[in-house]
């Protein structure tokens, strides 16, 4: 099968197509023949050297696929409702960025219909994030009031539609004007430009003083100083990637009096039962939505698989609203 393989850790040009023996699925696991692969931020980190391969995963970048079901024991598919054949898409901790895949099948989801494999591969990752997160850490409620940074990113777009989707209010951070109205067009209820506005000074305003009940951080840093002070009484944060470093100062004495809530995770490294229980709500709660098109795949751009390094570097310079994809041939 082709594969990206790295030469070493670097920038974009040190992946290239290679090849590799056709992965083999085990005891729960199936094979996947894959259509097309999401380009993910950890992929980034993980070429550069700063992600290293949890346990037991392949070497091979990439976190989510889509395609059709290629082998796997027939009972066991049969029992989670799939068959030889069927269109699927996955979250897997490695091996994304091949022609065939292994995934545990309680990490597969049915692409939703109407969806493309293009789209069904910029679904895992992000969804599985934002939901764990989100929904179940977080504990968005109807009617509250979330504040997403990075709302044009993967992640953002994502965030956005799943926010407001569970009815809540919704403002985002963007770089630029253009992300701006990208994402009030994608429901977002205000936008921040970080570039020209303190967003800390920004939710106040919006809020009439009052704050925010969640925020969802991909930045970390110095950002978490501010949202402390963004953040209502019993208010929550949940930090989900560390883009602005990792050493943060904020007042403890106000997490203490509006009894806020600091939580983070990773979702690689967790064990497939956890990720199997995300599958299971974002396929009950999620997917239909997708299916109806009330919530969509933001994709920004495709490219073959072999233009990977491309495909990278467009990521690194966040350009991009939504969501890059490589395609392995036939991708309908």
């Amino acid at each position: 099968m082709k594969t990206i393989e790295i030469t070493g850790f670097g920038g974009p040009d040190v992946m290239h197509l290679g090849e590799r023996p056709v992965s083999v699925a085990g005891p729960g696991e199936l094979l996947i023949r894959v259509a097309a692969s999401g380009v993910n931020r950890p992929d980034v980190l993980q070429r550069q050297g700063h992600y290293p391969v949890p346990p037991g995963a392949s070497d091979i970048l990439g976190l989510e696929v889509a395609g059709t079901i290629e082998a796997g024991d027939l009972l066991e598919l049969a029992a989670a409702g799939f068959q030889l054949g069927d269109r699927v898409c996955a979250l897997v901790a490695g091996g994304g960025y091949a022609e065939y895949c292994v995934a545990p099948i309680a990490q597969c989801l049915p692409v939703p219909a109407g969806l493309t494999n293009v789209e069904a591969a910029s679904l895992p990752e992000t969804f599985f994030t934002v939901w764990s997160n989100l929904m179940e850490r977080a504990r968005l409620q109807p009617g509250e009031t979330v504040l997403i940074q990075g709302g044009s990113s993967g992640i953002g777009v994502t965030a956005i539609q799943l926010a407001k989707w569970a009815g809540a209010r919704v403002f985002v951070t963007a770089g630029s004007a253009e992300k701006c109205e990208a994402c009030l067009a994608l429901g977002a209820d205000a936008a921040i430009n970080y570039k020209t506005q303190d967003f800390q000074e920004e939710v106040s305003r919006l809020t009439d003083g009052q704050g925010v009940d969640v925020i969802l951080d991909i930045v970390a840093g110095a950002y978490v100083a501010k949202e402390v002070q963004c953040l209502k009484d019993d208010g929550r944060l949940a930090i989900i990637s560390i883009q602005g470093g990792t050493r943060s100062e904020f007042n403890a004495g106000l997490v203490l009096r509006k009894r806020l809530t600091i939580t983070g995770s990773t979702l690689r490294p967790r064990p497939v039962a956890f990720k199997a229980a995300i599958a299971k709500a974002c396929l009950k709660n999620v997917w239909p939505a997708l299916a109806d098109g009330r919530i969509k795949p933001v994709i920004y751009r495709s490219l073959a698989a072999a233009d990977v390094a491309a495909a990278h570097a467009l990521m690194e310079s966040s350009q991009h609203v939504g969501k890059i994809v490589l395609t392995w041939g036939k991708t309908s």
